[in-house]
């Protein structure tokens, strides 16, 4: 599929496309948009700062490797909540996530954002779709990741295929943290993402949930930030399927192999819970 891409000149404000968001209930078809944008977005230090509290992110120099997908968000909605994009923005489901460190992003202060979908593919429960993300600099491709999305309720012709990570290496336990019943709140802040689901027990009861639960990349930065000294800085490509939710407050528990150029992680929670996996391994 080609892409139709658009420039924008600035980020999309984020309160009206909240509005469009919630004003889209419905399917409106099964064919993705080849429909893209491109915008030019600067690194604001102070909500970087933020984002490290918030994640467990030593200032080491480098934009943590998470960080271009809060820079990416603004134009994230502007796509998913497009005339053209058949699904409902709220109400879908963060399955996987994958992204590959190209050089190293330390002195990153403006990059271009690029975004666009694809791969719409049958799944048991609806309809799968990449959500895929780049960042260039001046030098040229630096970081770019794919989020793996499902809309329950489509219907597609085909068999699901879904993707397993099984890990080879042993692990043992790195590092043990709480999730605090605020954390969807403060994650909301530092990232824009304000799904109901994250922010508090009423809210998240009004989308079928017992009780807020965690973003899937908040627990995905936080559980990058324990492993720092586990991994590679560029040239590096770092996966992760979203299991059970962490539900909020909780305590988790990060299992790790060794440092080292390739490896596997779990976030579990109380009772072998298996909250995410993972894995990390050289760009191929």
């Amino acid at each position: 599929m080609t892409t139709n891409w658009q420039t924008l000149h600035s980020e999309p404000g984020l309160q009206t496309l909240y509005v469009k968001a919630a004003m889209r209930r419905k399917i409106t078809g099964t064919t993705l948009p080849d429909l893209g944008y491109h915008c030019w977005v600067n690194v604001d230090p102070k909500r970087l700062e933020a984002y490290r509290k918030v994640c467990g992110f030593a200032d080491n120099g480098l934009l943590p490797p998470t960080y271009p997908h809060i820079l990416a968000f603004a134009l994230q909605m502007q796509l998913l909540t497009a005339k053209a994009f058949p699904f409902p923005l709220l109400g879908l489901i963060h399955l996987s996530n994958r992204i590959r460190i190209l050089r190293p992003m330390g002195g990153v202060h403006r990059v271009r954002v690029s975004v666009k979908v694809q791969n719409l593919q049958p799944h048991a429960k609806g309809a799968t779709f990449n959500l895929v993300t780049t960042l260039d600099d001046q030098l040229g491709p630096l970081w770019e990741a794919e989020s793996q999305m499902l809309c329950r309720g489509v219907k597609l012709e085909g068999e699901p295929v879904e993707e397993a990570f099984a890990s080879t290496l042993s692990l043992t336990e790195v590092a043990h943290w709480k999730a605090p019943a605020d954390i969807g709140r403060r994650y909301a802040k530092v990232s824009g993402d304000y799904n109901p689901i994250h922010l508090s027990a009423i809210s998240a009861k009004l989308f079928g949930f017992p009780s807020a639960i965690a973003h899937g990349l908040w627990n995905k930065a936080r559980t990058l930030a324990a492993l720092t000294d586990h991994l590679p800085t560029a040239n590096v490509e770092m996966a992760v399927q979203f299991r059970k939710p962490v539900r909020l407050p909780s305590e988790v528990t990060l299992m790790s192999s060794a440092a080292g150029s390739s490896g596997d992680f779990q976030l579990m929670g109380a009772g072998d819970l298996e909250h995410m996996v993972g894995q990390w391994r050289p760009v191929a």
